[in-house]
């Protein structure tokens, strides 16, 4: 363990700065933006240094946060969050898994910036509310109601329950089996009737300007992938805590599938082809909820 607190807490500041931001390049300049702070800060001064470090990560990625908003309005179609090939031990984690998920990153982009930051910090990394006051300059009671209303807008489009590894992996196996060998049965039997089939491009590669609902649309694009792409294949990895797939089109990357599943059934695919978020799949990106060191 190094006696440097930045160095200790990189992780947990990569991973706070991730979930506010929803991209892992944005959330990388953050963390280096707080590394240059907390080296011209009088150091000795700080009592708390964990404190100090996640409140600096979160006034910076908040500043980051509102110029991303005005730059996402003018994205050319659906705009999603930047998938990473995360390690086994954050799918061990329950609770982190779920708060990383594309499907709950998506859900946090319905907040406002504040209250993102204060579900981020109080839900998920359960900081206490005098801390969150702090980073965000305001009251201790302020902070309380934007935490009630953020909970109760996120509990409304949250999954209803916990999906099992174990399940997800089932479900996401059937889905590449089906999708490889254009089986519109097959993929009938794990896709819920109103699927919603998200693919974000970016304006740079092709992908579907609106989202496709409804089991029979979807079913129809997603068997259409042996046609379509005759040189393609599939394969499964772990993004974001959960099963996922990666879309080879000559043995080159050309883009990735996460999931949402409720009772077995696939309620939400997400499809990012923007080859600008494709930086963070070659090796496990460090997330954790505590302070502890991870290694690079």
């Amino acid at each position: 363990m190094t006696d440097n607190p930045f160095v200790t807490h990189r992780s947990l500041l990569f991973t706070v700065a991730y979930e506010l931001l929803g991209t892992a390049a944005d959330a990388e300049d953050v963390v280096q933006e707080t590394w240059l702070r907390w080296n011209a800060a009088d150091q000795d001064a700080v009592r708390d240094p964990r404190a100090y470090l996640v409140r600096t990560v979160t006034r910076q990625a908040l500043n980051r946060l509102r110029t991303l908003a005005r730059r996402r309005e003018e994205y050319v179609g659906s705009w999603l969050p930047e998938p990473v090939l995360t390690s086994p031990d954050v799918a061990d984690d329950v609770e982190l898994a779920e708060s990383v998920s594309m499907a709950m990153l998506t859900v946090l982009e319905t907040l406002t910036p504040t209250e993102r930051a204060v579900f981020v910090l109080r839900e998920i990394f359960a900081e206490p509310f005098e801390e969150i006051a702090k980073a965000l300059d305001k009251s201790p009671a302020a902070v309380r109601q934007i935490a009630h209303r953020a909970r109760s807008h996120v509990a409304a489009r949250r999954p209803r329950r916990a999906v099992s590894r174990s399940e997800q992996q089932e479900v996401v196996e059937r889905f590449r089996v089906a999708m490889a060998t254009g089986d519109i049965d097959g993929l009938m039997e794990v896709l819920a009737p109103d699927v919603v089939l998200v693919s974000d491009g970016g304006g740079v590669v092709k992908a579907f300007l609106r989202p496709i609902v409804g089991i029979d649309a979807v079913a129809r694009v997603v068997a259409a992938f042996p046609k379509k792409l005759p040189n393609g294949r599939v394969e499964e990895l772990v993004l974001n805590g959960a099963p996922a797939l990666r879309l080879y089109v000559d043995d080159t990357p050309d883009g990735t599938f996460s999931f949402r599943i409720e009772n077995g059934r696939i309620t939400h695919i997400y499809g990012v082809r923007n080859p600008h978020k494709m930086g963070k799949l070659s090796e496990p990106v460090p997330l954790t909820r505590q302070g502890e060191a991870q290694p690079r």
